[in-house]
């Protein structure tokens, strides 16, 4: 029987809990709630709990299976390992926006049905802006503007499709889609923004590397790979995401080789690495599926180690761009090493995590005769290795001395890297545990003779290309254009455009009926009888061409409403029957 608690209520009761503890109090309570959830999320069974109905429909807050207990699993763990990264804050804000956002994560991942779904999805959104915003820089502030109105544009296409589907099919089942119709197409757009799926993919290098040290780290792990769960869970063997895959994978390496920043690097990494994943998800076999199962899970853990390696450098130095670094190896040895471990497990090197999922991708493409998927995976896994593997720690660790002499992070951020390495190193040389908690059963072999001489290969070639063209790849100051230029500029332009247009009409809208017609009202009704008898008078002198005679009335017109000659009754008259006029144009 389904235990009674939800994880992500664990998360959720984490973040507001928080704010009535002490100091000590919130340091014990983020590191308890993802090590409780982990036990919980072990002895959940498969099935159905959590129900609850809405808007006529029969809904499920809690759906167990393998697939959302190994994403289960992985999210806690990274989560318990970035909170102890992350021990040394003492503001609550951010530490109670990473929990409901994680909290969030995890009640997308085991939600069982589109709406639930749904919610949770637009609570990560939101949750996840605030560690961007608590870096409280200019520059952070308006990344996080941007990230918002780049999820509000994805939640929204999910949110149509969503209710396109219930429309059409009476259903809110979140399952296989079978039927490619427009809901299902709005759904897979929505899914694919959050997976960073180019032209949508700047929102992660662009407000990524602007949160916070800790912040970043947890960012890593959640939105992309909640995209990814949804993905398998929805689209599995859509044929178009080898395409969107095998173009994310090359897409993240054209820009990590020529970005400065190292945070930036990494973020471009994270859409190269999750390319594999769709690629896999388009291939849709069940090695396909617990191949990006397994990667998703070993790319969460080695990617987070990455990022609180570069974290660490950035909250010991201060300084993110690869152009101020370099020579840290000689008073961050220990940071440099877990980096390092990060670095050669994202590039698949024998011995560490990446090896023993990320091969399996590729192996399933050749399994169905896709050479095309074969050859981009093999050359995106050659750029891995070219701009992770070699060129994050080179240029931060070992290249022209700048000078630094920061030390050591504080203790507790080394302890959270030594844990992901550790599961780094586990996972390479035995990766039996994952492969049991993958959906479908695991043939595959990691360490064959060929196989393992292939991938030495490849690495090694890759480091003698990244030597021998090293002038070339010289730090220099650059930036990066990306898809995010478009909306960047397109929206001021679209600001400028449409002040000029509309406040222009409001302009003109002023003069006209708020300055221009009060004023001429309320000049006749000064003296309106005088006024009206002077305007029948011009009447009748255009008729007549008399002017001169016009010209006498007038005269003594005026002399008679400067004597008050005229009763007040008449304006009183006048002005009552404009009234009734205006009323019964207006409000019959």
């Amino acid at each position: 029987m389904i235990e009674i608690l939800h994880p992500a209520l664990l998360f959720i009761l984490g973040a507001a809990l928080l704010w009535l503890l002490p100091l000590s109090g919130r340091r014990a309570l983020i590191l308890l709630v993802p090590a409780a959830a982990f036990l919980l999320i072990v002895n959940l069974e498969p099935g159905t709990a959590w129900n609850y109905r809405l808007f006529g429909f029969d809904l499920a807050l809690l759906r167990v299976d393998k697939l959302s207990k190994a994403f289960g699993y992985v999210f806690t763990i990274n989560a318990f390992a970035c909170f102890l990264f992350a021990m040394h804050l003492k503001t609550r804000h951010e530490h109670a926006a990473a929990l409901a956002y994680i909290g969030a994560s995890l009640g997308a991942v085991f939600a069982g049905d589109l709406i639930s779904l749904y919610l949770f999805w637009e609570v990560m959104a939101v949750t996840s802006t605030f560690l961007v915003l608590a870096r409280n820089t200019e520059r952070s502030g308006r990344a996080a503007f941007r990230y918002v109105m780049v999820h509000i544009f994805g939640g929204l296409c999910l949110l149509a499709g969503i209710l396109l589907q219930v429309h059409s099919t009476g259903s809110v089942a979140f399952d296989g889609f079978d039927l490619r119709s427009l809901p299902t197409y709005l759904i897979l757009l929505g899914f694919l923004v959050n997976a960073a799926a180019p032209p949508f993919s700047a929102w992660l290098s662009d407000a990524y590397p602007e949160a916070t040290v800790t912040g970043g780290v947890i960012m890593t792990a959640y939105t992309t790979k909640t995209a990814v769960y949804t993905l398998i869970r929805g689209f599995a063997g859509w044929e178009i995401l080898m395409v969107v895959g095998c173009f994310m994978a090359i897409y993240g390496i054209i820009y990590a080789i020529l970005e400065n920043d190292m945070r930036r690097i990494l973020a471009y990494s994270i859409i190269n690495q999750v390319g594999f994943m769709i690629c896999g998800i388009g291939i849709g076999t069940a090695m396909a599926i617990s191949g990006v199962v397994a990667h998703a899970f070993c790319h969460i853990i080695y990617k987070a180690l990455l990022w609180m390696s570069a974290g660490s450098v950035l909250y010991m130095t201060g300084k993110s761009k690869c152009t101020d670094l370099g020579g840290l190896y000689k008073t961050m040895p220990l940071t440099m090493i877990f980096g390092t471990i990060g670095a050669l497990a994202i590039s698949s090197f024998p011995g560490l995590s990446g090896y023993t999922s990320k091969p399996m991708i590729i192996e399933a493409g050749v399994h169905e005769g896709l050479y095309w998927v074969w050859l981009v995976l093999e050359i995106a896994s050659a750029g891995v290795f070219l701009h992770a593997g070699i060129k994050f720690p080179y240029f931060v660790f070992f290249a022209k001395d700048q000078g630094l002499r920061p030390g050591e992070p504080p203790k507790h951020m080394l302890a959270a890297m030594a844990l992901l390495a550790f599961i780094c190193v586990f996972l390479g040389f035995y990766p039996g545990p994952l492969y049991d908690i993958l959906p479908f059963e695991v043939l595959f072999q990691a360490y064959t003779l060929e196989h393992t001489l292939n991938q030495f290969q490849l690495l090694m070639f890759s480091a003698l290309a990244f030597f021998l063209l090293l002038p070339m790849l010289k730090r220099t100051e650059t930036i990066s254009i990306d898809s995010d230029w478009s909306y960047r500029k397109g929206g001021k332009l679209f600001y400028a455009v449409t002040d000029r247009v509309f406040n222009s009409i409001n302009s003109w809208c002023d003069q006209i009926f708020i300055q221009r017609i009060p004023r001429l009202v309320s000049r006749f009704f000064d003296e309106p009888g005088a006024n009206l008898q002077k305007y029948a008078l011009r009447l009748q002198g255009g008729a007549s061409g008399d002017s001169a005679a016009l010209a006498e009335k007038e005269a003594l017109i005026e002399a008679r409403s400067r004597a008050g000659a005229y009763p007040i009754g008449i304006g009183v008259l006048l002005a009552v029957l404009f009234i009734a006029v205006m009323s019964y144009l207006f409000f019959s």
